[in-house]
Formats: C-alpha cells, structure tokens, sequence
C-alpha cells in the first residue's frame, strides 16, 4: 500500500512528534507499505483564497505556485492519508488546515447530493483512504479529541473517501501499524 503521511507539526524543535511518525513509517515500511512523511513546515504552502481557480482556471491544481500541487498529486496517488498533527489549543495546527484546504482542487466543483446531503463530485476515479494521528498536548482533552475526528470524518467524506483510522500519539506504534496493515 502507498501511504503519504502529511506532518503538520509546526514546531522543528519539537521532536517528539516527529520521532513517533518516523518510528512508524519504519514499522509499516518493513511491512511492506511504500510510506512517505511530507514535513509540511518545510513546505511552502500559500493559503487557499477561494479564487476558485483550481476549478476554472487551472482544473485539479492551485492557480498559486507553490508546493501544494506535488503534495495533492502525491495524496491523489496514494492509497491511504495520514494527516498528522498535534491538537493545539483544540485544534490541528494551521500548517494542516491550509493543505487541507488546498486539496479542494482534487474535487470538483459540481455538486451532487448523497445520502441527502449536498457534496463535490469526484474529479479522480480513485481516492485514498484517510486516517488522523494526534499529538495531544497537556491541555488536550478527550473532548477535543472527538471534535477534530468528528470534522476530519467529515473531510474525509467531501474527500471522496473515510476515516478509517483515527489514533493519536499515545498509542503504542506497532498497534496503529497493526492496524494499518489490517485495511
């Protein structure tokens, strides 16, 4: 299986976060999953600014050039997303919101209505499977916890897809990896 784990830790100095993600890219790795973690601090992704040009200009990809389109093509590509962050204040980190909202080129902006909800309809044939890993921070609680799974189960649905893990760093990696390896 192709998973692309996208890192929104915003904090380079703390690694922790980090060590944990690569910990279990090598355990799925040597399960024979290809794993790619996407440092997205690294990256230079602009927010989105609604221009709506990735559906009329440019359709599939962000008008505004910057990083963001290799990571959408690498997400499109793959057959399971991890979108990895640690809860900051009740919420992912912003690093995570703004790639979030620039993988809206991957849809279309046609609407169609399923299970009597109105969504984007698929612009690809194939969409990856979607999964969350949180980092919980010392005033993180259980609550929080369900709010962001419970929006990112929503994401993953207007993804064309669904949530089909949902873990945070508190559980031991090979369990999460365990779990992996059962989709």
């Amino acid at each position: 299986m192709k998973i692309t784990i996208l890192n929104s830790n915003p904090d380079a100095a703390s690694q922790t976060f980090d060590r944990y993600l690569a910990e279990l890219s090598n355990e799925l790795s040597s399960s024979g999953h290809n794993v790619a973690i996407l440092p997205l601090r690294e990256l230079d992704i602009k927010f989105c600014t609604g221009c709506f040009g990735c559906w009329i200009e440019t359709p599939g990809e962000c008008v505004v050039k910057d990083d963001s389109a290799s990571v959408c093509r690498q997400m499109i590509n793959s057959d399971l997303v991890l979108w990895a962050s640690p809860i900051i204040m009740g919420f992912p980190s912003a690093l995570l919101k703004k790639m979030v909202d620039k993988s809206i080129c991957l849809i279309h902006p046609y609407f169609s209505i399923v299970k009597g909800e109105y969504h984007h309809k698929a612009r690809y044939n194939h969409y990856p499977l979607c999964g969350v890993i949180w980092e919980m921070s010392g005033n993180t609680e259980n609550r929080d916890i369900q709010i962001v799974n419970d929006i990112f189960n929503r994401t993953a649905l207007n993804f064309k897809s669904q949530l089909v893990l949902t873990s945070t760093t508190v559980d031991p990696v090979k369990e999460v990896a365990d779990e992996i390896n059962r989709l």
